[in-house]
């Protein structure tokens, strides 16, 4: 992957999201939002302005954020599920994307956005 990335995050855990925020910047990358629900993250796919997002795959109050991986193969959008465990297998629309497991370290960031845009 060339170049520094727009990314828009969907996480509703506030340590790992502005965690997420840091190992982005320190990679060369831009955080084009931060959303921690599906309807905010919905609002956001509309508008643009950004290049890929890492989506997590359970939110806040069991609340999954399948319809924003949709929107995102929708609009064309590359994306990487971020999970901490979830056992059950992705839609089978979704069951190719590439998965970043939680706890997130610095150094699988860089290669899971990397398949996510040439997926």
């Amino acid at each position: 992957m060339s170049g520094n990335k727009s990314i828009l995050i969907v996480e509703d855990e506030p340590l790992i999201a502005m965690m997420l925020e840091d190992f982005l910047d320190a990679l060369g990358h831009k955080v084009a939002a931060s959303c921690d629900n599906v309807a905010d993250a919905l609002g956001h796919i509309e508008s643009g302005g950004f290049d890929i997002a890492i989506i997590d795959v359970r939110l806040k109050d069991g609340e999954q954020s399948w319809p924003v991986a949709d929107a995102l193969a929708d609009a064309g959008k590359p994306f990487v599920l971020a999970t901490g465990g979830h056992v059950e297998p992705p839609p089978a629309r979704h069951a190719g994307a590439t998965v970043l497991a939680k706890p997130y370290t610095i150094d699988a960031i860089e290669p899971a956005l990397a398949r996510a845009f040439g997926a």
